[in-house]
């Protein structure tokens, strides 16, 4: 690494670091935690997933070569073992067609030691960044849900059909209901699910997880 700050950077975010070579770890956090970040070091994969995580915005620099597995097979497992962090790798063995790879499987970045200091916060930046928004979906798709499920099982049903383009005499028929009924359910639906229109009520029940539909 070489010096070279300026970047903004999210303050009281974590990044997290797993690298077996114990001088790098300490330069790594004290770059970090120069720029306002809170650094969590570990010298294996096996002691970072024992670390409870916290909820906040956060990314993971990653060493490939690593003791037992290697950085881009965790990488590959890493959706299966419930971490959902973007990850930015450094290596001192990488090549061309790895740091392909790396990035077509999803990292933010492949960085090659000795890399820049500038390099890394960059890529930081980049990486808190993604998931802040990968958070903030969470948090969106959480609220939708819960609106799902205030709905009630026959509102459920009307909205079903709506979104599939049916007409309320449609509806009703199928739900061998009168229309009126379904024009009130179609309207406290669209009410408690906070559709403004038929193409946004189109747009929640599509984001919603399939057990929801």
């Amino acid at each position: 690494m070489s010096s070279d700050q300026s970047s903004p950077q999210v303050p009281g975010a974590t990044v997290y670091v797993i690298d077996d070579d114990a001088a790098l770890r300490a330069g790594l956090a004290d770059l970090l935690e120069s720029v306002s970040l809170n650094a969590r070091v570990f010298a294996s994969l096996q002691d970072f997933l024992a670390e409870p995580r916290g909820d906040g915005p956060a990314c993971l620099i990653l060493d490939v070569r690593m003791p037992g597995q290697s950085g881009t097979d965790f990488h590959q497992q890493m959706e299966r073992l419930g971490v959902h962090l973007p990850v930015i790798f450094i290596t001192g063995h990488g090549d061309i067609a790895m740091g392909v790879k790396a990035i077509k499987d999803g990292a933010v970045d492949f960085l090659t030691k000795p890399f820049r200091d500038q390099e890394l916060l960059d890529a930081v930046q980049v990486a808190l960044e993604r998931d802040r928004q990968r958070l903030a979906r969470a948090v969106s798709t959480s609220s939708l849900q819960d609106r799902w499920r205030s709905l009630t099982p026959g509102e459920r049903d009307v909205v079903r059909l709506v979104v599939r383009g049916q007409l309320n005499k449609q509806i009703a028929a199928e739900l061998d209901v009168k229309e009126i009924t379904v024009k009130v359910r179609r309207a406290k639906s669209m009410k408690k699910m906070g559709a403004a229109s038929l193409t946004d009520l189109v747009r929640m029940v599509d984001e919603l997880a399939p057990p929801e539909r």
